[in-house]
């Protein structure tokens, strides 16, 4: 790569209060990590160049989601035949479905499924219709156990994930192992239906056999249409909210903190991955802002990248699960509290891996499923 090299993207991003997509030719300079955008339709200067640490090399690929100065940004496309020939890459999408027995597992899962290379891209914690596993499972409509199956996928939530990487679709099903548990505990026993599985049905987690199923399944749970796709598990009842920051999610700590809440005690009965725009930060943060020196940081670092949202439910909730994710500053947390999640997970009082509800009563009003209720102001789309 020479020193001069420039690589151009088309990027689109969703103007919410204009309710429209613009779209801009984001420019990345590997020499100094600098980064440029021009509007396309106005055929201006957007961003001037500037060095940028949290865009990188490997981040840029068409599909990929980037988040440029808390500005997030869709690469729909390559903005030169130079780009596309450098980077054009075997990046594919598919689906990862952790199954309801697998499910108390899922910090483990997530965890491998992270140190296998994939980047999670949207993830939600479901419960699926007898329709909706009909429509997932109409391949084996004349199994003669497809009846069972259709029971067992719908008696429980599930943890729906877009994953991508290169070949995603045989590399995942190459990491899941064969589809009987039995067999993959004797053919490949570092599997996860191997490690995770029961039997042929019980079986830890899915995955389709094609790209072409992998975008029809895709389809049924994340819908491109905006449609909301499987109802979310959300319960509302002795409920509280916790984040996990992006840099968190950045450093692959997400499936490591999911277990350290599991293995806490606590139920975690709805997920899901967001990308927040600043406004909506800036409301969800309210509270603390002219109360806590480090607001403006706050919402920046919320709003640096995807953070997964978690209603974590035990009896007294709020107190319980708050004690256990510690001081909000970690180095504090690290001399009185050392075993919570921000003395372990924390980096400084910005990044300190979590948000969680601080007041019981606004348990409730910050979980983001609530739609239609207000939290803190800010109505979060589902």
């Amino acid at each position: 790569m020479s020193q001069d090299d420039r690589f151009a993207f088309i990027a689109e991003w969703y103007d919410p209060n204009a309710s429209l997509f613009r779209r801009y030719e984001l420019l990345y300079y590997p020499k100094d990590g600098s980064v440029e955008m021009y509007d396309v339709k106005n055929h201006r200067t957007f961003l001037k160049r500037t060095k940028y640490d949290d865009l990188h090399l490997e981040d840029l690929f068409v599909g990929n989601k980037v988040t440029v100065f808390s500005r997030h940004l869709s690469l729909v496309d390559y903005g030169d035949q130079y780009t596309a020939r450098k980077l054009g890459s075997r990046k594919e999408r598919t689906l990862a479905l952790v199954k309801p027995d697998a499910v108390p597992k899922i910090g483990e899962l997530v965890d491998i499924i992270i140190n296998a290379g994939f980047t999670i891209t949207k993830a939600k914690m479901m419960v699926l219709s007898r329709k909706e596993a009909m429509d997932l499972h109409v391949d084996h409509q004349s199994k003669p156990f497809y009846n069972e199956l259709l029971h067992f996928i719908t008696s429980g939530p599930a943890v729906a994930m877009e994953i991508l990487g290169d070949d995603a679709v045989s590399e995942w099903k190459k990491l899941l192992g064969p589809a009987n548990s039995g067999v993959a505990r004797c053919d490949a026993p570092g599997s996860i239906r191997a490690m995770f599985g029961t039997d042929g049905i019980r079986n830890a987690a899915h995955g389709p056999d094609s790209f072409a199923s992998a975008a029809r399944e895709l389809e049924l749970f994340f819908p491109s249409s905006g449609g909301r796709g499987p109802a979310n598990s959300a319960k509302f009842t002795n409920c509280t909210c916790c984040i996990i920051k992006p840099h968190a999610v950045n450093e692959g700590l997400t499936g490591k903190i999911i277990k350290a809440i599991l293995d806490g005690g606590f139920e975690i009965s709805a997920l899901q991955l967001f990308n927040m725009e600043r406004a909506n930060v800036e409301e969800f943060y309210e509270i603390y802002k002219g109360v806590v020196a480090e607001y403006t940081e706050m919402v920046t670092e919320l709003c640096s990248g995807p953070c997964i949202a978690l209603e974590i439910r035990q009896l007294d909730p709020q107190k319980v699960f708050r004690d256990f994710c510690g001081p909000s500053d970690p180095e504090i947390a690290r001399h009185l509290r050392p075993g919570t999640l921000r003395a372990i997970f924390g980096k400084n009082k910005i990044q300190n891996a979590v948000h969680c509800t601080d007041l019981p009563e606004d348990g409730l009003l910050e979980i983001p499923w609530n739609s239609g209720k207000k939290e803190r102001g800010v109505t979060l789309m589902f």
